[in-house]
């Protein structure tokens, strides 16, 4: 799997988006509203990386910062600060007190996987690269594998699924997709294309593949190619 993010957030309607990206992208996500529930969580099931809002109703975020970066089993966990405070003084506050990253309010949720990404490749490079080079799929026996996980398609999730890695990186409306993957003679909601992508995405998601297909935000779906293969 890609990895475990634990964000801490005390804006409900700011936490659910950024876990609503993270799902997306396929990460498993934990939450937190506040410094104690974080802590417990922390311990309990520690994460890959923790998003962490500076801002916190019953601590400051640097407060939590310096008390992980003391405990000997989380002194060395990924940490993103995450604030609307932009200044100079207060970055370098952050990340002298311990941040890897810090990510500026207000921000696009590429950016933030972007790090998330960046920061996972960065500590653990040889996990990060067995998750995204692993994704194959075979048209003539219609068998995709994400890694050593079997992948169980749907007639249309295949489809779909083949035609993005025939094009990867390239952004697809949703139009286009139903037309290329339905048909032209399919007359269907576009909303129809959501559901299907969703399916996709789960399914791809135990073989730590879901992230590869990428909504891209007023504009549809493309795929994230890295080297998966579509074998001849």
């Amino acid at each position: 799997m890609p990895g475990h993010i634990l964000v801490l957030d005390p804006a409900p309607a700011m936490q659910a988006l950024l876990a609503h990206n993270l799902v997306g992208a396929g990460y498993r996500v934990s939450c937190a509203l506040e410094a104690r529930g974080a802590l417990a969580l922390l311990a309990a099931d520690p994460p890959d990386v923790l998003l962490l809002e500076w801002e916190l109703p019953d601590a400051s975020g640097i407060a939590l910062l310096r008390q992980v970066r003391q405990d000997g089993a989380l002194c060395d966990l990924p940490i993103i600060m995450v604030s609307a405070r932009d200044s100079e003084q207060d970055k370098v506050l952050a990340l002298e007190s311990g941040a890897d990253d810090y990510l500026c309010k207000p921000f696009g949720p590429r950016e933030m996987l972007a790090r998330v990404h960046a920061l996972l490749r960065r500590r653990a490079p040889a996990a990060l690269r067995a998750a995204t080079t692993v994704l194959r799929l075979d048209p003539r026996t219609r068998r995709v594998t994400a890694g050593n996980v079997p992948v169980n398609l749907g007639r249309v999730e295949f489809k779909l699924l083949h035609f993005l890695m025939d094009h990867p990186g390239t952004v697809h409306s949703r139009a286009q997709l139903l037309d290329q993957v339905w048909g032209h003679a399919a007359y269907l909601d576009e909303r129809t294309v959501d559901a299907h992508v969703g399916r996709l995405r789960q399914a791809l998601q135990p073989g730590g593949c879901g992230h590869r297909i990428e909504t891209v935000r007023g504009s549809g779906y493309r795929y994230l190619a890295f080297d998966a293969a579509v074998c001849a």
